[in-house]
């Protein structure tokens, strides 16, 4: 019996370990820029797809940790990103969705993040944007990426699968909540935003998509239609009764662009957080990092883009501002300049 079990570790040490290989392998090609195969991708998933679909709806993160906005493809900024903040598995980061489209390299950018999210699971958390949707790559570059680079649509397939069981929401130390976009009127409290169905298509309206698509307002009390079509716009009355009920400090979320890569609202209960430098390869804004220490103290990094991009530049970046006087479809852009350097943009 003995041998049977020392043979049965031995076995399961073997494959772990060879796990680990492959990962660090994956790693280190796309570290580079380099794509893994088709055969690789498709691995990658699939052992993403056990670990994330493991997580809470609020997956649980402990501080001291570093919160990332928005990446939009940005490979080259990415690894600045860990230049400026240290690297996995010596710091904590928490990124909060939107990791594709817009830009170049959204499948380099996303499959490093979920190679790394596998080898150290412990390390960094993911949280879902309203860009890992099906519908949102379809039009903002992701699929069309993936055609391209693999010449099939299996790798998109492979990837918004992986995207359904993204958590939705993570808390620090039970005080401070992560979300993508905003807050809901469904949500009153935590406990219904574990009871939401998350392993899904992100839907066209109710909690899940108004937490990946919703933006606070400085203008407004309680709630008003947002003019993206999805979500809503949520005042400063709607939050401190959310952060009473749920004795939070404060909410971290990313989903617009801030020229000074972060903001402040609402006498600090809610902070915006953005980290795609240069956004689009044309806003000449900075990106930041949030870094909460052990007694969830906040502060910045600041950081520009990366050198080497310069010579990735596009003239056939996606332009970046649409202006309209009515609302539109879900999964249409929206943008409008806003108070303080502040953009507000469906991104």
């Amino acid at each position: 019996f003995l041998s049977v079990c020392f043979c049965f570790f031995c076995l399961l040490h073997t494959d772990t370990m060879a796990g680990r290989k492959d990962l660090d392998s994956y790693i280190a090609k796309l570290e580079k820029c380099e794509l893994i195969s088709q055969s690789d991708v498709e691995q990658l998933c699939d052992k993403a797809k056990e670990i994330l679909g493991e997580e809470d709806n609020i997956q649980k993160v402990e501080a001291p940790v570093t919160i990332c906005g928005d990446i939009h493809g940005q490979f080259y900024d990415l690894k600045e990103l860990f230049e400026v903040g240290g690297h996995v598995p010596y710091q904590n980061y928490l990124f909060l969705g939107d990791f594709v489209d817009r830009g170049l390299y959204s499948v380099e950018t996303f499959l490093l993040l979920l190679a790394l999210k596998v080898r150290y699971p412990k390390r960094i958390t993911l949280i879902r944007g309203n860009h890992e949707s099906r519908s949102i790559t379809q039009m903002y570059g992701f699929y069309d990426e993936c055609m391209k680079k693999f010449g099939s649509i299996d790798v998109w397939q492979n990837c918004t699968e992986v995207f359904d069981l993204i958590c939705i929401a993570a808390i620090i130390d039970n005080s401070v909540l992560c979300v993508h976009g905003g807050l809901s009127p469904a949500v009153l409290t935590l406990d219904q935003i574990h009871a939401i169905d998350r392993k899904v298509e992100v839907p066209q309206d109710g909690p899940m998509c108004d937490m990946l698509w919703s933006d606070p307002d400085e203008d407004i009390a309680n709630w008003k239609e947002s003019p993206r079509g999805a979500g809503y716009l949520f005042g400063s009355d709607v939050v401190n009764n959310f952060c009473e009920t749920n004795k939070l400090k404060m909410i971290c979320r990313a989903h617009q662009l801030v020229l000074e890569g972060f903001k402040w609202h609402f006498t600090q209960k809610v902070c915006t957080v953005w980290s795609a430098p240069n956004y689009c390869y044309r806003c000449a804004n900075v990106a930041s990092m949030m870094q909460l220490d052990e007694s969830l103290d906040s502060s910045f990094l600041i950081f520009q883009a990366a050198p080497s991009v310069l010579s990735h530049q596009s003239s056939t970046a996606c332009a970046l501002f649409f202006f309209f006087a009515t609302p539109i479809a879900h999964n249409s852009l929206y943008s409008h300049t806003h108070t303080h350097a502040f953009l507000f943009c469906s991104v």
